[in-house]
């Protein structure tokens, strides 16, 4: 399973807590990159609620919390 950051935002509207086929259901419905099928796929089979994406990528609010993205806004304009 391999996350990034931008990858992990396509659940971050999910209907949280769902399960694996909810998950999944979400992401076709949505338009996911294969790359989060793949991911979701790759869970164990369960009936059991996942809460949010750090139950899939504990690291996610660690590496969110990081100024991870690109801020234009602090960048200085020079005209």
């Amino acid at each position: 399973m391999f996350w990034t950051p931008e990858l992990a935002q396509y659940l971050e509207d999910a209907p949280w807590p769902a399960t694996k086929e909810e998950l999944l259901d979400y992401a076709n419905r949505t338009g996911c990159p294969q790359q989060v099928i793949d991911n979701i796929m790759e869970l164990e089979d369960s009936d059991e609620y996942l809460e949010s994406i750090e139950d899939l990528w504990p690291e996610y609010e660690d590496v969110m919390g990081e100024e991870y993205f690109y801020n234009d806004d602090e960048e200085e304009q020079y005209y």
